[in-house]
């Protein structure tokens, strides 16, 4: 045990006494949450929709009415009047304007007697976002509009009652989960992958060698200051992303220590993970060129930005290996969904095996030589 804790109190020192590596290993997920919490969390405002009116009628003008409240309040889209339709739609593919309504003549002659009034709607659906928000809005009216005033005494359509078992989640929490692993997952890769592969480089690992340190002890000694790495960027992501998302649950003392449980199981599966994959590494330039692809292959296929069920097979199997399914799905299950011990024993029980089988591997295939 001493010579093992000899061997991380080496790697906290060299990692406390570089501060930049430190804020850079945080810096990322925190700049991720803010941006893309805010960007994609954000709801549309402001988008301009253009009016071609040809009726004039009085059904013309409740529809309008419609437009002018949906400004006035949910501010999704503001209206602009055009007078020629070909301009209107030209308009909308240039992008001067979001989306275009025809208000087709007839209008409320047809409306008022019942012959399938229609009401023309052009989107630039390159933007699916913008374009899924302004229809939403759109169809939302037309439903509206098309209700009947006086309702029938016997219901003659079926009613779907939604019930949301959380209050509203915005983007920023829900993507919160995801930057915690990240944040773990880059500690990891650069203060430990990198640093471990530099050290071989310059000669550091080669001291170890003629000393009675065993193979299991350098193995776990490594992997334990990496683990330790991991954990305090946890901890602080966790800490700072839910005082920013609003996520006062996180500090229940059960919440707390279902969230360390979690923390320790991911820094366990990383290293695990990590420390496999760079047994054999010499070059100091693989684990950098390797940073990127890693990132691609297990942080977008583990549900963090979108969920697993849209993914073809053949990415869906990827998922199924991933910890970071696991420990994103366990983070979300607690601080999103307080799911309790139950939501999330799996996910501990796939990251500390997961993490156990990989070290065991790691340190078969370390080699005590140069």
């Amino acid at each position: 045990m001493n010579r093992m804790m000899a061997i991380v109190e080496r790697e906290m020192r060299k990692f406390f006494r570089s501060p930049t590596l430190m804020i850079m290993s945080l810096m990322m997920p925190v700049l991720q949450l803010i941006i893309m919490g805010n960007a994609f969390g954000g709801k549309i405002v402001g988008a301009r929709v253009a009016v071609v009116d040809n009726d004039h009628g009085p059904e013309a003008v409740k529809l309008r009415e419609g437009f002018d409240s949906i400004a006035v309040n949910i501010k999704t889209f503001t209206t602009v009047n055009y007078n020629d339709e070909v301009t209107a739609r030209e308009d909308v593919r240039t992008g001067k304007v979001d989306g275009a309504v025809i208000i087709p003549a007839q209008y409320s002659r047809r409306v008022y007697a019942k012959d399938a009034p229609q009401v023309g709607f052009v989107v630039d659906n390159t933007d699916q976002f913008t374009s899924f928000s302004i229809e939403g809005e759109m169809q939302a009216l037309v439903s509206a509009l098309s209700a009947p005033v006086i309702q029938p005494r016997l219901a003659s359509n079926i009613a779907l009652s939604i019930v949301e078992l959380y209050p509203y989640v915005s983007y920023m929490k829900f993507l919160l989960p995801a930057c915690i692993a990240l944040a773990m997952y880059i500690s990891v890769m650069i203060g430990g992958g990198m640093l471990y592969i530099d050290d071989k480089a310059r000669g550091v690992h080669e001291g170890y060698l003629v000393t009675p340190i065993t193979r299991l002890e350098l193995v776990m000694g490594l992997n334990l200051a990496g683990s330790i790495k991991a954990v305090m960027s946890g901890i602080c992501l966790t800490v700072i992303g839910s005082l920013m998302a609003g996520l006062g649950i996180i500090f229940h003392p059960m919440i707390m220590l279902q969230t360390l449980a979690l923390i320790l199981g991911t820094a366990l599966a990383f290293n695990g993970m990590m420390f496999l994959m760079m047994v054999r590494v010499d070059d100091p330039l693989v684990p950098r060129a390797m940073f990127g692809v890693l990132n691609l292959l297990l942080f977008y296929p583990s549900g963090a930005m979108y969920p697993i069920t849209a993914f073809p097979a053949w990415l869906r199997a990827l998922s199924i290996v991933d910890p970071f399914t696991y420990a994103i799905h366990g983070f979300k299950s607690i601080v999103l969904k307080d799911g309790g011990w139950v939501a999330i024993q799996f996910d501990l029980l796939f990251l500390f095996v997961f993490g156990i089988g990989t070290l065991l591997i790691a340190t078969t295939l370390f080699k005590r030589s140069l």
